[in-house]
Order: C-alpha cells, then sequence, then structure tokens
C-alpha cells in the first residue's frame, strides 16, 4: 500500500499454497507470461536474489538527516484532467502495443519518493562492516502564495442524526479456509496483462476492486512506478500516486484481464487522485476503498503526510471521499467529506466504504498498521455530509462520536476490504494482521458483527512481504478470489481461496 512498509514474517507455521496458472521460470526466477516474459515469484525474499541468504554487508549506511526546506505553494496547481482513450491492441497479442512512446516519458513530478535504499559495497575484506554516512535532506516544507483557489463547493446543511440502538445477532464461525492458490500475476513486467507495456505500469500495489457498472469491475492501485522501476520495492521515476484500472472479465479461474486504464497520454496510465508530491507536506494520496452508487463513482482516500521510518507506520493529513461523474476519468475530493487527523488520533483514516441497503458503511483505521477497526454509518443521501453519519458504540448508532467508536474485534488490523455477500447472506472481511503475519478473513451476519473469529489466508512465512487482501466483487460460490500485494517485487497478484461455512 505504501512506500518503505515492509512486513516481517511473524508466523510460525507455515502453509503451502501451490501455484495454479503460473507456469514457473526454469531458473525459478518467477512465472512466465504467454508472450515468455519473466515476472515476480512473491514467495521469493528478493526478486532476483535466489532466496533469503544471510549475508555480512561489507559497508554499513547510516542516514543522517539534514534540512531542506521547500517552497509549496497553497493552493497548489489545478490538477491535469488531460484524457487519451485507449488505441486498440496490435493483431499480435506480444507485440509492443505502444511503439510510439519508445523514449521514456518526462516524469511530471521529479522522480521517486524516496532515495534508492541501497549502497554499493567497497569490496574490503574485513570481518566488521565499514559505517558510512549518508546524508538526507528532511523536508521542510514552507508555504508560499498559489494560484486561484478552487471554487467553492455547496457546504451540506448540518443535521443531528439521533442516538439508535441496534438488536444482537448471532455470531458466525469462522470462516472454513481450504486450498489457497496463486492464480495469476495481474501487474508488472511478465504479467498477462504486460501492463508495463501497455500503460508504464511497472511497480504498483494495492488492487481494490467494486463493480463500477454492470459487468465491470474497476481496479484501483496505489503508488505506481514507470520504465525506469526496478525491485525490491517502490522506488522510481514516473511516479504517479493512483491509477485505475477496468475489467470485464468474469472467468477468474485463470487470472483477471484488464481491458484498460485511464490514461493522460497514449499508453501511460494517469494519476487520477492529484497528489502534491512534498513530503511532510503530501507525500501520495492513496485510495482505501472503491463503490458505486447509480451512475457516480466514489473512492475513499487518504492523504499520507510522510512515512514513518517505522515498518508499517505512516502518518496521515485526512481520510476523505472522491466522487467521480464520468465514469472515472476525473475525479473531484470533495471539499466537505473528510476526515482531519487533528493531533494524529483519527480513528478513520484508512476507511472501507460499502454501500448496503438505505446506508454505507465506512469501516475504518487509524494511519499505520496497528490501529483496529471502528464502523460507521450514513444514509446513502447524506454520504457527503459528514454530520450525518453515526457511530457504533457499544451497541448504538452515535452521531458525532468518531473518536470514540467502538472496536468491532480485539486486535490490530490495516489495509480492510470489506463486501456484502449476497448469495450468502453475509459481511465478508479481509485484512492483513500485522501482528500474527497473515491476511485473514472474518464473517459476519450485519456490519457492525459480532464478527467471528479470523481465519488465515496468507500467511507471511510463505509469501515474505505480502499486504493488501482486496476481495474481488464477483466472487461465487466457495471460490474467494482476492488481490494480493508483495512489497519487494512490487506488484499485485490474484490469489483463490476456497472457502466454506
Amino acid at each position: 500500500m505504501s512506500r518503505r512498509v515492509v512486513l516481517t514474517s511473524l508466523a510460525l507455521v507455515s502453509l503451502t499454497l501451490p501455484l495454479l496458472a503460473v507456469p514457473a521460470n526454469a531458473d525459478g526466477a518467477g512465472p512466465v507470461n504467454s508472450c515468455g516474459e519473466t515476472g515476480f515469484d512473491p514467495a521469493a525474499e528478493k526478486p532476483g536474489s535466489g532466496g533469503p541468504a544471510i549475508e555480512i554487508p561489507q559497508v554499513l549506511t547510516l542516514p543522517v538527516p539534514y534540512p531542506e526546506f521547500v517552497q509549496v505553494e497553497v493552493p497548489g496547481p489545478v490538477p491535469d484532467t488531460t484524457r487519451v482513450p485507449q488505441a486498440p491492441l496490435p493483431a499480435d497479442p506480444c507485440a509492443d502495443p505502444c511503439p510510439e512512446t519508445a523514449a521514456q516519458p518526462d516524469d511530471p513530478i521529479g522522480g521517486a519518493p524516496g532515495g534508492t535504499g541501497s549502497s554499493g559495497s567497497s569490496g574490503g575484506s574485513s570481518v566488521l562492516p565499514r559505517i558510512e554516512i549518508d546524508p538526507q535532506p528532511e523536508t521542510i516544507p514552507i508555504p508560499v502564495p498559489g494560484g486561484e483557489a478552487p471554487l467553492p463547493q455547496p457546504a451540506p446543511e448540518p443535521v443531528a442524526p439521533p442516538v439508535e440502538p441496534e438488536p444482537a445477532v448471532p455470531r458466525l464461525d469462522a470462516p472454513g479456509v481450504g486450498e489457497v492458490s496463486l492464480v495469476s500475476q495481474l501487474t508488472g513486467p511478465g504479467s498477462e496483462n504486460r501492463t508495463d507495456a501497455r500503460w508504464q505500469v511497472n511497480g504498483t500495489d494495492l488492487g481494490i476492486m467494486w463493480e463500477s457498472r454492470p459487468g465491470e469491475v474497476s481496479v484501483a492501485f496505489g503508488d505506481t512506478f514507470g520504465r525506469d522501476w526496478e525491485p525490491p520495492g517502490a522506488v522510481g521515476g514516473d511516479w504517479r500516486s493512483n491509477v485505475l484500472a477496468f475489467s470485464s472479465d468474469t472467468d477468474l479461474s485463470d487470472g483477471m484481464t484488464i481491458d484498460s486504464m485511464v490514461q493522460d497520454s497514449a499508453c501511460h496510465a494517469a494519476e487520477i487522485l492529484d497528489s502534491r508530491h512534498v513530503r511532510n507536506f503530501e507525500t501520495t494520496v492513496i485510495p482505501t476503498s472503491g463503490f458505486a452508487i447509480g451512475d457516480r463513482q466514489y473512492l475513499s482516500y487518504m492523504s499520507v503526510r510522510r512515512w514513518s521510518t517505522i515498518p508499517g507506520m505512516w502518518y496521515t493529513n485526512l481520510g476523505g471521499i472522491a466522487w467521480s461523474d464520468d465514469h472515472g476519468q476525473t475525479w473531484t475530493k470533495d471539499q466537505h467529506a473528510r476526515w482531519d487527523n487533528l493531533f494524529g488520533v483519527g480513528r478513520f483514516q484508512v476507511a472501507t466504504m460499502v454501500p448496503q441497503g438505505d446506508h454505507v458503511y465506512m469501516f475504518g483505521t487509524p494511519n499505520g498498521r496497528i490501529g483496529t477497526v471502528g464502523l460507521a454509518r450514513v444514509p446513502t443521501a447524506d454520504l457527503l455530509n459528514p454530520t450525518a453519519y453515526q457511530y457504533w458504540v457499544a451497541g448504538d448508532w452515535v452521531p458525532a462520536a468518531e473518536h470514540v467508536a467502538t472496536p468491532l474485534f480485539a486486535g490490530a488490523a490495516s489495509e480492510l476490504s470489506v463486501r456484502f455477500d449476497d448469495e450468502h447472506d453475509r459481511w465478508q472481511m479481509s485484512y492483513l494482521d500485522p501482528v500474527a503475519g497473515s491476511i485473514v478473513l472474518r464473517q459476519a451476519t450485519a456490519p457492525q458483527g459480532q464478527w467471528s473469529d479470523p481465519a488465515v489466508l496468507v500467511r507471511t512465512s510463505d509469501y515474505p512481504k505480502a499486504y493488501g487482501g482486496f476481495i474481488h466483487p464477483w466472487s461465487s460460490g466457495d471460490d474467494l478470489y482476492f488481490t494480493m500485494s508483495e512489497w519487494d517485487s512490487y506488484n499485485v497478484y490474484l490469489m483463490r481461496a476456497h472457502v466454506t461455512g
């Protein structure tokens, strides 16, 4: 989901995950697509490293921060909403789909969100490593007058919803998880979708899915890098904070075909939610869930102020809602539907929103990966009015109670994916449990629970730096399809789990 996030394996028990529909490369480097291009093995410690061999480094690099003052225009520049329709693919699916873009595109935002993350070897032979100092800039934003402010959006009328109790519902048993398999690599070099050649999406993560209209699924990805990206991790140029794809593939057993992406130039996926890309001001803007109500598409998102030096932690400015009335081509961040992270204690900074019945339910966690899950709801007609939200507090729906929302269950959770499974009349929630080192699944008969105990979908002892776990809305029967990201290969994979109960 984010830069500088490395999840080490904490699990002690291994789960065997056989590969399906992913032919192995002869040298074990990763899967090979139908065009003979090599992908990345998410079970490897590092792409191309040959495994997790332990080596004593000859050089230890100590980062030493120094202040770097950066002027930041407020208001910022108007986002570029240029959009280019996608040209048809060549008759030969393995031909270069974009020969006119052979040259590296200009990087509109000046490169990577961070440094290279490594330093070269000195070639010395001493037993103890040599220590080198690595000066690193610590950005200090200096606001300066910018251009014209965007036109103000009409403010919703404040409302005062009542306190409403909710009857208790039976608790379900934990879902039964049988075989879990890796179906295909969705993104990056070597993927069947060839996103690197078609949209200059070489490295990316997340893969948040929702049904945007009948017969179509939208897929939102996070921080994305172009042709000069190299693994491991999220480092490179042509950096876009988020991109959006579309798929009409109904047979997921052999992978998920991406039909198109929102483009700002030929063969180049656009950044759909603008970000300032300034550390300690707004480093990036990352989608956290998507849904459709009628012809309008919605994205919840988080504005990240900075990534922490502590793995799995980050600091947000706010969580908010954006909407699109042109089928995802351009987006508007709502000026009022936002939850500011005052004093760093916001409970709904990383939100997952699900429409069901007359309400939209908002499941949320604080910034970072060590928070608990809270719940709110709002009438669909008042979705963009924060005063209309009621928060789940000890058995009641209570207005203006964001900071005292009752955790839905004990334990830390991050990167939630929630859906209502109409076929089985139950709620499903998958998320990363950073303590157990697992992507897990719970179920409930109501959004407020009680939620079942978790069942393991993926262990990081099998996929060392896996995260995410976003459910495909067309999962049916006993087949639960979900996307999984892996940090070192920094790409997205489609997984399938056999789930019962």
